[in-house]
Formats: C-alpha cells, structure tokens, sequence
C-alpha cells in the first residue's frame, strides 16, 4: 500500500504531467489553472497546495520537461562512442522530435516568448535547461578539440537547432535538419584556427 507521501507525490506529478499537456498545445498564458484542474481531475485545494501560484507550477513544468529531455540524451549518448556519434544521435533524437504527431515547437522558447523579464523564475528555468544544452554540446566536443572551440561549435550547433526547431514548427523539419546535419559535420571538420 502507498505511502500518503507518495500517494501527494503522485498527484503533484499527475498535475505537473497535465499542464505540460495543456501548456503544450495551448500555452502558459492561455492556459488557466481551472482547466488544469478540471484536467487533471484534482480538487482546487489539491492544486493549491501543491502549487500555490501558476509560476511555480510552470517552472515545475519547465524542469520535468528538462529532466526527460536530459534522460533521454543521456541514453543515447551511452549507445554512442565517439564525439561525432554523440552529436549524431542528439540531431537524430531532434529529427523524431520534429517528425512526432505531438510536436508543438519548444516549450522553453514559448515560455520565453512568454515570459520574457530576466527576474521571472520562468525566464529563469528557461535560461538553466537552454545553458545546461550549450554545456552539454561543449562537452561533447571537448573530447576532441580545444576548449575554446569547443564552445565556439557548441554556440552554432546550439543556434543551428534552435533555428531548427523554429522551421520545424513551420512545417519544414526535415529540410531543417539535413542542412543542421551538413553544417554540424563542416563544423566538426573545421581544422582549428580556420575562420
């Protein structure tokens, strides 16, 4: 039998996985914390206790979304051996994204586009999970080139998927992503110190 703290972490989940549904297709602002609630079938004491303010609940959000995109290229990465491999299976993961019945274009651009004040926590969450991807890209590349340029093709490869996404959402991802897949491979090859 569940504990009732597992049994109020299960529901603060059920909530957090409902409203990035909602969020999702409809967006934050046009999302109202009833509709989460008549959604999620959970009483309005239940969602204020969890969540006293809709902020909270979209940082919430925000960082469930950062965690399974950050599982996700964790598990792939670990199916791949070398750098070029590792970046090959995140622009793969990014064209299935592109290519899913769910897409809706990036939740953290649409937060940002949002919620645009560098103090609000929105903005915030969006800053962490959008650097932590840079890092991760620089990383990556760090197992093959120096520090500096690794930064410098972790920038454009980060620009290039964003771009990406954007077309994506227009309806041209797989356009988008052969031309990121040509420019990752010419910036990989650039030999260091070529403009």
């Amino acid at each position: 039998m569940a504990s009732s703290a597992q049994i109020a972490a299960d529901k603060r989940r059920h909530i957090v996985e409902t409203a990035y549904a909602l969020f999702k297709r409809a967006g934050y602002h046009a999302t109202g914390i009833d509709r989460i609630i008549a959604e999620a079938e959970v009483a309005k004491m239940t969602m204020y206790r969890h969540f006293p303010g809709k902020d909270g609940l979209i940082v919430e959000v925000l960082q469930y979304r950062a965690e399974r995109f950050d599982a996700q290229l964790d598990r792939l990465a670990g199916t791949a051996g070398t750098p070029g491999q590792k970046i090959g299976t995140i622009l793969d993961w990014y064209e299935r994204w592109f290519r899913s019945p769910d897409f809706h274009g990036c939740l953290f651009a649409h937060a940002l586009a949002e919620f645009g004040d560098p103090g609000h926590p929105v903005f915030a969450a969006v800053a962490e999970h959008k650097n932590g991807f840079r890092r991760r890209l620089r990383r990556i590349l760090e197992q093959t080139m120096p520090g500096d340029r690794a930064e410098g093709v972790a920038a454009a490869l980060f620009m290039l998927l964003e771009g990406a996404t954007l077309l994506a959402q227009m309806g041209q991802g797989d356009d988008a992503i052969r031309s990121v897949r040509q420019a990752a491979s010419a910036l990989i090859a650039m030999p260091a110190g070529a403009p």
